[in-house]
């Protein structure tokens, strides 16, 4: 096993990791809802492109990290975990900018008026509730699972490793559905973007 990287302080981490997350929360949530009307001179959904793309890395970060934990490979797994965790902040700053300046896509609305007409809900059929239920897990998941990735992480980091392994164990099956989904949910949405 490794040593601790940090000094145990239950209380701090505790109160940093759920203001961080709050923050975070919030952040993303207001944000959401905000476009700015600025041209930056190239295509804005090359941010979703990306986003798919460090998701997809996340997802196989993951896995390869689970393979070095099973294969009692520690160094390794911690350092594919600190490369997830910071393609996480990467993905989240991307896909900020990303809704800040391209606002939201309909899924169905082909022709790209904002609305979803009857023809075009008929073209895609029963897909678009596969890409709701798809897309609304994602979200829901994608939302409550920073708190406990960072929980998860600092057991690590103090070398409370039995914690660690017990967070884990749903940690990061929710993790990697969150990041599995992504780019599917792009695949989905993006020929919808205008």
């Amino acid at each position: 096993m490794l040593e601790a990287s940090i000094e145990k302080n239950d209380k701090k981490a505790k109160q940093l990791i759920w203001i961080f997350s709050t923050v975070v929360f919030v952040a993303v949530v207001l944000l959401s809802n905000v476009k700015l009307n600025v041209d930056p001179g190239f295509d804005i959904h090359i941010f979703a492109k990306v986003n798919a793309y460090i998701n997809a890395t996340i997802a196989f970060l993951l896995l390869a990290a689970l393979l070095s934990v099973k294969n009692r490979k520690y160094r390794q797994h911690k350092n594919l975990m600190i490369a997830a965790l910071i393609l996480s902040i990467i993905f989240l700053v991307s896909y900020i900018a990303h809704h800040l300046l391209a606002g939201e896509a309909k899924f169905g609305d082909a022709n790209h008026n904002g609305i979803v007409e009857e023809a075009e809900a008929l073209a895609v059929g029963s897909t678009r509730y596969i890409y709701y239920i798809i897309l609304a897990t994602h979200i829901f998941l994608a939302a409550v699972i920073l708190p406990f990735i960072l929980f998860t992480a600092y057991r690590a980091m103090i070398a409370e490793f039995p914690a660690h392994k017990k967070l884990a164990r749903y940690t990061w099956p929710l993790w990697f559905y969150v990041a599995v989904t992504g780019p599917v949910i792009y695949y989905f949405i993006s020929p919808y973007y205008y």
